[in-house]
């Protein structure tokens, strides 16, 4: 009995100790810093489909928010210094409709690059008057190619310091896919594609893309078939190794442009009202192969998926975490138990280490953060980033940063999301960028808890 009773105590305290190194991890980890207050009535800032919220060039790094008065706020800092510098753009958007984000890069040159204000509207762009500048020049045009009715604008940085730009031409439900591509050295953007996946005037394509360290574009999409988020369905893939102009399957096969129902490539089967999401997010390893997270259910409870590229085939992990059910349906901006997630790959011990950005109402709303090796029996394990509920927000990082220096930096700010395009009462809340230092010792001290 006396032995039992120092077993147990003994495990208590070791259980103690491994719950106080974790703690201290965090807190020498994690940190934050405020940039400003900005509009919070829904869930238009902190979008998934943001690319970017927020990015780094050089030593500088760049970021913008709508403020309570719907003004496109720029921001700039040195990388991981606490003073910002704010500027409040000529520019307003629409921010009463969460689809309208904001989204910016910064060019090979220095060039500063916004698009905002979007949804089956006219094309709205400017670019910064100088380099490293937050001083925004009049808006233009991009190429005067189908620009009157864009939705989605993402900016993708290319490693010889080219841009490409993605957006939605048409309606949800009938919408294709566009690509501009920006020449740093011509300072001109041209119409690489003007119909790279085809909905054929029945569908629209909903998106996610990356570009991996050798240039290649990887893109995969979800088919909608109408404006309703049930008629989601299946998980297809294309890439790009010329810059978006030529497209072939994972297997190397050529597509004929452009892209439909019966010519793409899928990644992964999975049949309309399965609570699918669309638009969430993909990454590559060291190696350019391909991750993709979502989530949809395959029994009752919706759960955070990874579909994967290994060896020429199709993998898929299911992270299994979650014990909540619920159920999608309808058409715009939703209020949703969880958020899309977010996707980061690192090689750690020459082992590929798998992690999942996310919000979940079970957690409190909490930023969460879950993770796994590549091909471990072990199951997913889950930590909590920030102590407080976020509300609605979704996940956005700074992708070249992480890139350059494994540093990871959210872009986070606590909104609410009515559903089906409502707007709350709310006052204005901090914008601020979230800062985990060393995400792999802070995973470390939390397999020793």
């Amino acid at each position: 009995m006396e032995k039992n009773r120092i077993f147990l105590l003994s495990k208590f305290c070791l259980t103690l100790v491994l719950c106080c190194m974790f703690l201290v991890a965090c807190k020498t980890n994690i940190s934050s810093t405020v940039i400003g207050n900005g509009w919070s009535n829904n869930s238009v800032n902190t979008v998934k489909f943001r690319k970017n919220a927020i990015s780094t060039y050089k030593n500088y790094q760049f970021s913008a928010y709508y403020n309570n008065d719907s003004y496109l706020v720029l921001a700039k800092r040195k990388v991981n210094t606490s003073k910002w510098f704010i500027k409040k753009t000529p520019y307003k958007g629409h921010t009463k409709d969460a689809h309208n984000s904001i989204s910016l890069a910064i060019d090979g040159d220095g060039f500063l690059h916004v698009s905002w204000d979007h949804h089956n509207t006219k094309l709205r762009y400017a670019k910064s008057k100088t380099p490293l500048s937050l001083e925004l020049g009049d808006e233009i045009s991009m190429t005067a190619f189908q620009e009157e009715k864009v939705t989605y604008p993402e900016f993708y940085n290319l490693p010889n310091g080219n841009l490409v730009f993605f957006y939605r031409s048409g309606e949800s439900g009938r919408g294709n896919l566009v690509i501009n591509s920006y020449d740093v050295r011509t300072k001109k953007w041209t119409q690489l594609q003007s119909n790279l996946i085809d909905g054929e005037e029945k569908r629209s394509a909903y998106w996610q893309a990356c570009v991996d360290a050798n240039g290649v574009i990887h893109v995969s999409w979800v088919w909608r078939e109408t404006w309703e988020v049930e008629t989601n369905h299946d998980l297809c893939y294309a890439r790009s190794k010329d810059g978006g102009k030529t497209w072939e399957k994972s297997t190397g096969e050529k597509y004929v442009l452009p892209i439909t129902l019966a010519s793409a490539e899928i990644a992964w089967r999975i049949p309309q009202n399965s609570n699918l999401i669309n638009q969430t997010a993909m990454c590559t390893d060291v190696n350019g192969n391909p991750y993709i997270a979502t989530y949809w259910n395959e029994s009752t409870i919706p759960q955070y998926q990874v579909v994967y590229l290994e060896s020429g085939i199709w993998k898929k992990m299911n992270t299994g975490f979650r014990k909540t059910p619920f159920t999608l349906g309808g058409g715009g901006t939703k209020r949703i138990p969880i958020a899309r997630p977010d996707i980061l790959i690192d090689e750690v011990n020459n082992k590929t280490l798998i992690s999942i950005l996310f919000r979940d109402e079970e957690r409190g709303n909490k930023v969460s953060l879950g993770y796994a090796f590549l091909n471990d029996k072990s199951p997913f394990q889950v930590i909590d980033l920030t102590e407080n509920g976020v509300g609605q927000w979704e996940p956005n990082y700074d992708i070249s940063l992480w890139k350059s220096k494994k540093e990871l930096h959210i872009f986070l700010q606590n909104v609410t999301q009515i559903d089906g395009e409502g707007v709350a009462e709310k006052k204005a809340s901090e914008i601020t960028i979230l800062r985990v230092k060393n995400l792999n010792k802070l995973i470390e001290s939390s397999y020793q808890q």
